[in-house]
């Protein structure tokens, strides 16, 4: 219970990571306000949850600041302070780089870059109010410094985040609040199981990644609670990488059947 009496925010809270993250704070010890652009999901998986007054949700969408704001105020109303707040929710849409329109780059941009941006700011704002040590955890991907032209806006998105992440580090470091990135591989989630790996294709994934098999969620949220827990408590601006080995391969590996 590394996480005991700390309350928490998770964004994108609803599916994947971030319900995946929700579930490994819950066992924690940590209270956690959860959100989400889906309202309805975001219900059902309170539902499923089933963790009582230790869960609040509040439906928001990341792209707004105002929304934003709400969520932090709203998660100090019902418990009162806010310790740990992880940027989560993000889109990966699969596009041709030459047809990416400039709506599509916006929104991208706006759900996964700004709303990180947004999300520090305002978490780090009320942490520094209240006085105390706060940890505010941004979901990157190796994607953030890989040229993969199938997803161009988000993975311009997410080099941005990391960006976020050290500058907000280095702000927020005289208050002892730290900030903290985690740098997803290929994990099988619905948003990456679909057209993500269709694009790449599946043999070309697991040929780049020596681990041999695509990461859980859980694998994820484990290290989110890690990275939020005093255990990491010297380690800021950095963006940690949980790739099965991606990204330091310089070359392919044979696929096992």
């Amino acid at each position: 219970m590394k996480l005991a009496k700390k309350v928490a925010v998770v964004t994108g809270a609803a599916r994947g990571i971030g319900r995946a993250t929700v579930e490994r704070l819950l066992a924690e010890g940590a209270r956690v306000v959860v959100s989400d652009i889906d309202a309805d999901r975001l219900a059902n998986t309170v539902l499923e949850l089933d963790a009582g007054e230790t869960v609040h949700a509040v439906v928001a969408d990341v792209a707004k600041k105002s929304d934003v704001d709400r969520l932090v105020a709203a998660a100090v109303s019902h418990f009162g302070t806010i310790d740990i707040m992880v940027n989560n929710a993000g889109i990966a849409p699969v596009v041709d780089f030459l047809d990416v329109t400039e709506e599509l780059l916006g929104r991208v941009l706006d759900i996964n870059l700004k709303g990180a941006f947004y999300g520090a700011q305002a978490a780090g704002r009320q942490m520094i109010a209240q006085g105390k040590p706060g940890v505010i955890i941004n979901m990157s991907s190796i994607n953030s410094g890989l040229a993969n032209p199938n997803v161009a806006p988000y993975a311009i998105s997410k080099g941005g985040m990391n960006q976020v992440t050290s500058t907000a580090a280095v702000a927020f470091a005289p208050h002892n609040i730290r900030v903290v990135g985690v740098g997803p591989g290929t994990i099988m989630t619905e948003m990456v199981a679909g057209a993500f790996v269709n694009s790449a294709g599946n043999n070309a994934i697991l040929s780049r990644t020596p681990l041999g098999r695509y990461g859980e969620a859980s694998e994820i949220a484990a290290v989110v609670a890690f990275l939020a827990s005093d255990d990491a408590s010297y380690m800021t601006g950095e963006t940690v990488y949980v790739d099965g080995g991606r990204r330091v391969l310089n070359y392919v590996v044979p696929v096992r059947s």
